[in-house]
């Protein structure tokens, strides 16, 4: 591990078979007790983790503008703000309540269940649980769309710069900045189109994960929106963890978008893209953003020592991240 990762939180820790994404709102004077649980909070990954050093267990957690204001004395991370709602004229990306998040990865879903149930215990009335997602490995890292999900990640030394703060915000060294959208899928409209038009909206082959050649590629596909480069042709990357999820009950089936990067702006571009371009992202003809928020993940060590809670604690809360 290089002297920047080993400052951050687990963000770039391998991909997982499961993993539940946990979204949390402070109540009002909720502040101490969530200012507490910060220097513990490492302590009680661990205290799961030990005996199960099979399951791989992480834990990354993630403090929303409003809630840093709230929580602490002191600067804040320099690009640190509201998850900024898109509206399309065809398709809407909603800002959504998120004070707190938590991205907690394991082999198998039961150690991501007690490591979270812990710390809403610990929190108690402190908080609101906005939402619980439950995701997990589909096939050969597919989605439920059935394409490979992730594969342009950077590795080595590229993921850290993709993914970890360093110089440019040297107070926040080793931070990462994390968006999270939940999307939901039109299954029986997806599959009711040939394999060829799903392939020409997602801008890779359903049967082998091959990228379609940028002359052949839809300029409205997937895959050319949310590719992001300078007029030098310099391209910029971010480290995706979604994962699928769904609920046959419920007839729910989606993705869970959980993007970190070193300055969100990248994924803030990958975003008005998508959703504010002439001609969108094909696929949100069959996939609908109902949750948004960002969220900055503090170095590990911001997390064991914080600052001092904010006295006055008077930057109230909107809600969202």
């Amino acid at each position: 591990m290089t002297e920047l990762e080993c400052l951050a939180q687990p963000v770039l820790a391998p991909l997982t078979e499961s993993a539940m994404f946990l979204t949390l709102t402070m109540r009002t004077g909720g502040e101490p007790a969530v200012h507490d649980l910060l220097p513990d909070l490492a302590g009680m990954i661990r205290s799961v983790a030990f005996p199960l050093p099979n399951e791989h267990l992480t834990c990354v957690l993630g403090i929303g503008a409003a809630a840093w204001d709230r929580l602490f004395s002191g600067e804040r991370p320099a690009s640190l703000h509201p998850f900024r709602a898109l509206s399309g004229p065809r398709h809407q990306a909603p800002s959504t309540p998120g004070d707190l998040f938590l991205h907690i990865r394991a082999t198998r879903p039961y150690p991501c269940f007690e490591l979270a149930r812990r710390v809403v215990t610990r929190l108690g009335p402190a908080i609101v649980v906005e939402d619980e997602t439950v995701g997990f490995r589909y096939f050969d890292r597919r989605d439920l769309l059935g394409y490979v999900d992730g594969t342009e990640n950077p590795g080595g030394r590229d993921a850290e710069v993709a993914a970890l703060v360093a110089g440019q915000d040297p107070g926040f060294a080793g931070g990462s900045y994390l968006i999270v959208q939940k999307y939901l899928h039109d299954l029986a409209k997806w599959t009711a189109h040939p394999v060829e038009e799903r392939d020409r909206a997602v801008g890779r082959h359903l049967a082998d994960d091959v990228e379609i050649p940028n002359a052949e590629k839809a300029v409205d596909s997937h895959v050319a929106l949310t590719t992001i480069e300078d007029p030098d042709g310099t391209e910029h990357k971010i480290m995706r963890d979604n994962m699928p999820f769904g609920s046959i009950a419920r007839a729910e089936y989606g993705t869970y978008f959980c993007g970190y990067a070193a300055d969100p702006e990248v994924m803030e571009r990958m975003l008005s893209r998508m959703f504010l371009s002439e001609r969108p992202d094909r696929l949100l003809e069959v996939s609908t953003a109902i949750t948004g928020a960002l969220f900055f993940a503090p170095p590990a060590g911001f997390l064991a020592d914080p600052p001092p809670l904010r006295a006055d604690r008077t930057g109230a809360s909107n809600g969202t991240g």
